[in-house]
């Protein structure tokens, strides 16, 4: 063999070693730098953001829909072979999923074929009336508001509670909702704990309270929750009602004037509205008024069916958010000139 054939030789040797070496090297930083997209959390810029798969969206569009937020600036073949490989291609659910700092590729590959959505939240605040709750649910965020235009009576049809007053109805607590959801989901789930709640405190009320049904108790809770925020004075605001209804007193709360006044009350009560006569107007009416005045908490409930015992007939704000009690009208009388008129002796 001529000398020229032998350098010929060992030249396509070595150059076929250099391209060997080049796919090798090409191929090892493709699986590096794969596994570094794998890993490497989404660029997330802003809390609450998320990512909205409508039901028959391409795996291409989901990852254009990445790209175009600049949430990802991997190619669709990275992405496509993290789905191969973790064997969820064509298995991803629609929803909304939450994008969070932090979250990888592979993290929010795993929720999508989890089909783990986004969930929100929405609290109903004990002492809300329920109109109060139809306008914050007409303000949540992603929730389908199918009961828009609907009248009260109406829309206790629509959650399974027809012929029932809505007023005090509704457990106040957080409920997680997914977009999709209904305000009228929330309405039945907030429905059905309230009357599990009261099914479950009933039985174990205080024996002998001036108190008919249920109802009566969640009547009393609702004054309770709208009298006091202090969970100390709750059992005890909760024994003076009980005890003048024991009496056959007045209960003479306001709040209760209040709720009777509807559009009418502008943020002052004055003596002229005690006097005016409504279904609602306890300085007129003797008894509990004839629905709940506002949507009472758990602890409220449990108030009203075990009052704190005593002989104290009469409360007056201190200003404090707390109250002053008193046992008779002439110490009641003493407290009213020294809290509220600051005539104190």
């Amino acid at each position: 063999m001529s000398r020229k054939m032998m350098q010929g030789g060992v030249f396509v040797r070595v150059l076929v070693m250099i391209v060997l070496l080049i796919i090798v090297g090409g191929l090892a930083y493709g699986v590096y730098d794969f596994n570094r997209f794998s890993r490497t959390p989404l660029h997330v810029t802003a809390q609450g953001e998320s990512i909205d798969i409508a039901r028959g969206t391409s795996f291409r569009n989901i990852v254009t829909d990445l790209q175009q937020r600049d949430l990802s600036e991997a190619n669709g073949l990275y992405w496509r072979l993290l789905a191969e490989q973790m064997r969820v291609a064509g298995k991803l659910h629609a929803g909304e999923y939450a994008i969070e700092m932090g979250l990888t590729p592979r993290q929010l590959l795993a929720n999508m074929a989890a089909g783990k959505v986004m969930q929100r939240n929405f609290t109903i605040v004990d002492g809300w009336t329920f109109a109060g709750l139809r306008q914050a649910l007409a303000a949540a965020d992603k929730l389908k508001h199918e009961s828009a235009g609907l009248d009260d009576a109406t829309l206790m049809q629509k959650i399974g509670a027809g012929g029932e007053t809505p007023e005090g109805r509704f457990l106040p607590e957080t409920y997680a909702y997914v977009k999709g959801d209904s305000d009228l989901d929330i309405l039945k789930r907030a429905h059905s704990a309230m009357a599990k709640t009261l099914d479950a405190l009933w039985p174990l009320r205080d024996k002998d309270l001036p108190l008919a049904t249920p109802y009566d108790a969640l009547i009393l809770a609702s004054i309770v929750e709208k009298e006091t925020g202090r969970a100390d004075e709750r059992p005890r605001i909760a024994g003076v009602f009980v005890r003048r209804l024991e009496a056959h007193m007045l209960l003479q709360t306001d709040p209760s004037v209040i709720y009777g006044m509807g559009a009418q009350y502008t943020g002052n009560i004055h003596k002229t509205d005690l006097t005016t006569d409504t279904p609602y107007n306890t300085y007129t009416r003797a008894g509990l008024p004839p629905t709940p005045i506002a949507l009472p908490g758990k602890p409220a409930l449990e108030a009203a069916l075990h009052p704190a015992a005593g002989n104290e007939l009469y409360f007056v704000a201190r200003g404090d958010g707390g109250h002053v009690f008193a046992s008779t009208l002439e110490e009641h009388n003493r407290n009213v000139d020294c809290y509220q008129r600051k005539h104190c002796q």
